[in-house]
């Protein structure tokens, strides 16, 4: 396969170790915006689209998300495959000219939101299909420390935390949302706080706060950047028992401590193996991928409002 990658940060090396395990057969250029960018071991370095005659399997865009709409638009226009990473876009101006361009060029779009593939996630998803029991209350938690995330760089020169570059937690921790809404469908109605008030100072958003409104429950969801020691749950409050799930820690436990999931094994790093497979395979048989560009232009709209 001939892959194409926009974008040659710490995420698309995390795409591109995924596609080192998968044992297939791949050749992967990187469209680069410098003749003095770095060589990657592995990686042909091209500077323009037709600097080779090569017909592209698929592409990953994975560079900063100010970026995307420019080359998912030029992407599409040659009818290519995109594996986008999320979010699609940071802002939703000329989202619909975007929209009719990849439904007239018929391209196939998929928004790599990899907790989708978390053992967790797949458990829940099994699970609230089947049970019965209703749900009263759901309450999504995010928190972690931006300056951990990128040791030996200035956390304020980054683009997570500048807001002209497509920065903020709710872009950045986009998953809570995107899985909320895969797991129990859109809310009726949606609010939002987003503010940036915390001793972080950065200019982009630190906090978030999300109310969905279900026609049986309501759905909150918290994010910021400024939590020191990293906290990632989900509460579900049955009518009879409340489920918390740790998607650090990798299990579900109900209300009485019994453990009702766990995967001890698991990696973080794993649900980016499985992902690309999913989208590889989708590829090979032609299927439409879950997560489009259209369907996730839905949460990012509730993500921006």
């Amino acid at each position: 396969m001939n892959i194409l990658i926009v974008g040659l940060g710490s995420i698309a090396k995390k795409h591109i170790k995924a596609l080192q395990s998968l044992n297939i057969e791949t050749t992967i250029y990187a469209l680069r915006s410098s003749v003095n960018a770095e060589n990657v071991e592995g990686i042909n370095n091209i500077y323009h689209l037709e600097d080779k005659a090569v017909k592209y399997d698929f592409a990953i865009i994975s560079n900063p998300t100010h970026l995307h709409y420019q080359f998912i638009q030029l992407l599409a226009n040659k009818k290519i495959p995109l594996f986008i990473e999320k979010p699609v876009v940071h802002t939703l101006e000329k989202i619909s000219e975007l929209i009719s361009l990849i439904d007239t060029k018929a391209v196939i779009t998929y928004v790599a939101c990899n907790l989708r593939f978390h053992p967790c996630i797949q458990y829940l998803k099994n699970a609230v299909e089947k049970n019965v029991a209703k749900i009263n209350e759901l309450n999504v938690y995010c928190g972690s420390f931006l300056p951990d995330w990128r040791p030996g760089k200035d956390f304020r020169s980054v683009y997570s935390a500048n807001a002209s570059m497509g920065g903020g937690v709710h872009l950045d921790l986009f998953h809570e949302l995107d899985y909320t809404t895969w797991l129990f469908g859109f809310p009726s109605k949606s609010n939002s706080v987003l503010r940036s008030v915390s001793t972080l100072q950065i200019n982009a958003c630190d906090y978030a706060n999300y109310i969905l409104e279900y026609r049986s429950f309501t759905a909150n969801i918290v994010l910021n950047y400024y939590r020191r020691k990293p906290k990632r749950l989900i509460e579900i409050v049955f009518e009879d028992d409340t489920w918390t799930v740790d998607l650090i820690n990798s299990t579900i436990k109900n209300d009485s401590g019994e453990l009702l999931f766990s995967d001890v094994e698991f990696t973080i790093k794993d649900t980016y193996v499985v992902q690309l497979q999913y989208f590889i395979e989708c590829l090979k048989n032609n299927q439409v991928p879950m997560n489009s560009f259209r369907h996730s232009v839905e949460n990012l709209k509730i993500c921006l409002n």
